[in-house]
């Protein structure tokens, strides 16, 4: 098998106001458990986004051998797909705690919830592992966050022949209020 990689290369929001602070929580398969997914929250804080930005945020510094912003990596499984949901939200509180989103979360959870791990999928950010049969419940605990969700993307990727071809490609897709440019990469 080989591994592959998820970078966001680019984020823009479609509001008016000029002033955000993002944070994305992603959900995607678990690498060993084919009942589980996991779920984690990037970056540690929230990212601001000032005026003169004008509601662009680009994660892929210019320059030679660049990467955009690393939101997992793991080894492709068998079936060539995975599932990775993407949402941006913006904090309403500027000390904003994600670890206080992650305990809303895994509590909202209960017996779907099965516990933290470190070090998975690429990142040392904490990972929550949840039942399929849960993910459900993701989104209506979202709303119970008392910060904005602006918008969801499916980062399904099915690994088919043009990555043969190519190693890495880049996707675009809309959701909400948002647009995201990202790359899943096979290497």
């Amino acid at each position: 098998m080989s591994p592959v990689r998820l970078e966001l290369n680019k984020l823009e929001i479609h509001r008016p106001k000029g002033r955000w602070k993002v944070y994305f929580i992603l959900v995607a398969d678990h690498p060993d458990k084919k009942d589980q997914m996991v779920l984690s929250i990037v970056p540690d804080t929230p990212i601001l986004v000032v005026p003169s930005q004008h509601n662009v945020i680009f994660f892929e510094p210019k320059g030679n051998g660049s990467e955009g912003l690393l939101l997992l990596r793991r080894e492709l499984p068998p079936s060539r797909e995975l599932n990775v949901h993407f949402h941006v939200m913006h904090s309403r509180r500027s000390d904003r705690e994600i670890g206080e989103v992650l305990n809303v979360l895994q509590d909202g959870l209960g017996k779907d919830a099965s516990g933290f791990f470190t070090e998975m999928l690429g990142s040392t950010s904490p990972w929550l592992a949840i039942a399929k049969t849960g993910l459900p419940l993701v989104g209506r605990l979202l709303a119970n966050i008392p910060d904005r969700n602006l918008g969801f993307v499916s980062m399904f990727e099915r690994f088919g022949k043009e990555f043969e071809k190519e190693v890495e490609i880049d996707r675009e897709s809309r959701g909400g209020h948002v647009t995201v440019v990202y790359t899943w990469a096979v290497a």
